[in-house]
């Protein structure tokens, strides 16, 4: 789940097998840029077998299974997404065994990825998507399930109500929640961060319906790699707009909008809590980078902020086991009867693997998720295959990569960040993790 990888052939099939259990339909639908269709016509499936222009086919392979067909080069610019959905109208998708996806290459017949899935109580959810990312193709595993039906998917991705021609479509859309009330402070935000703030709520709370969370509350912890080679991510605003878009997280999930942070290098530093009313101003005092220290330098030192950590203390190398070890402190330091999701945002350069693992292995007990995110495309070491590892009580661990997370939509942004915490939540209580 996560994994994603380039599609170098213009021609590629997305095949949905099973190897028991009831029968699953396949779809898929044109996305743009914003993650959401255009029209009822962005939708390819049994009974509406193509989309214009016949760049995406509704197919069936030969053993029987159903498939989707893609020309990737006749595809417009307006669709940055394919996605792959999949459901059943007999119980649940949990019912079904052995349910995988394939990426073939249409022509030749070569196998590009192979994605093994284990649903439990989803109805409908996305396999995979096909995604453009700076003129070329990628493909991603995806794996996010939803708790209503087809229906209750495509209506997230604004395909509403859900058309009636889709095969074996599940109970009709739910109504849109109500609106959420404000989070204590941000009333005092300026006009349009405000304004951002609002809809991004919207987004996190769709991004928690698909995996079937609503009303979950917890506690919200972020962590920003402050390390030499985040250099030119701090000057270009990366780092405060990522803190922003997160601040969105807090602000839903946390019952005061109130969220912790932490920077590390060589050392962690834990930084003021961040209250909503103060984001403008807190982003310009804490969201900084690191320093090297030099010894016996006779200037003085800029004067600091209250509260303001001296970076140089902080240093530019990578050692994140510290800073997890710091956290997972203070959460048995500050109980609370939630769930503690923690974000932890690095651009990799990553050597402690074995360290890093002997504290995420010892945190497997504690209830807090971790979601990881890579900022760029250097070596993450145990982080990018933690969730293999076995001998845990549960997967307490998410990863994943982007190329430029400037170019992430926030609907994708806040699927992916969030797409396996509610399967931890679950997997948490069942274990005894999580009263």
């Amino acid at each position: 789940m996560g994994a994603n990888l380039p599609v170098d052939v213009d021609r590629v099939r997305l095949e949905l097998g099973r190897a028991d259990g009831p029968a699953v339909s396949a779809a898929a639908l044109l996305l743009t840029g914003a993650g959401r269709v255009r029209s009822g016509a962005d939708l390819v499936a049994r009974d509406q077998p193509g989309a214009p222009g016949d760049a995406v086919r509704h197919v069936a392979t030969p053993d029987g299974a159903e498939a989707v067909e893609v020309d990737l080069a006749a595809l417009p610019d307006s669709t940055e997404r394919v996605a792959l959905c999949a459901w059943t109208g007999s119980g649940t998708l949990g019912r079904v065994t052995g349910l995988r996806l394939r990426l073939v290459a249409a022509g030749s017949g070569t196998v590009l990825a192979h994605f093994d899935m284990a649903p439990r109580s989803e109805t409908a959810l996305v396999a995979g998507e096909l995604y453009r990312r700076e003129g070329r193709w990628r493909f991603r595993a995806v794996g996010q399930g939803y708790d209503h039906g087809f229906a209750g998917l495509a209506a997230d991705f604004g395909l509403t109500p859900a058309p009636a021609r889709a095969p074996r479509p599940g109970p009709a859309p739910r109504p849109a929640p109500p609106a959420r009330p404000q989070t204590r402070g941000e009333e005092l935000l300026p006009a349009d961060m405000g304004e951002r703030l609002s809809l991004r709520k919207q987004q996190v709370a769709t991004s928690l319906r698909k995996g079937g969370l609503t009303g979950v509350t917890a506690r919200v912890i972020l962590v920003l790699d402050a390390s030499g080679s985040m250099s030119g991510l701090y000057a270009k605003g990366t780092v405060a707009r990522v803190a922003e878009r997160m601040a969105a997280v807090a602000a839903l999930l946390d019952d005061d909008g109130t969220m912790q942070a932490w920077t590390f290098a060589t050392r962690p530093a834990r930084l003021p809590d961040l209250h909503l009313g103060e984001l403008p101003e807190w982003l310009r005092l804490h969201v900084r980078v690191g320093q090297l220290g030099v010894i016996g330098r006779k200037k003085r030192p800029k004067s600091r902020a209250d509260g303001q950590v001296d970076m140089r203390t902080v240093g530019i190398q990578n050692e994140e086991q510290k800073v997890i070890a710091d956290v997972r402190a203070y959460v048995r330091d500050h109980p609370v009867p939630l769930p503690t999701l923690v974000l932890f945002f690095s651009d990799g350069g990553v050597y402690r693997s074995k360290e890093i693992e002997r504290e995420l292995r010892a945190a497997a007990d504690e209830p807090v998720f971790w979601q990881f995110v890579g900022l760029g495309r250097s070596h993450y070491g145990v982080l990018e295959y933690f969730d293999t590892l076995p001998g845990r009580t549960v997967d307490n661990v998410g990863f994943f990569a982007v190329d430029d997370v400037d170019q992430v939509a926030d609907p994708e942004l806040y699927d992916r960040l969030l797409s396996e915490f509610p399967l931890w939540l679950g997997a948490a209580r069942e274990a005894g993790v999580l009263r």
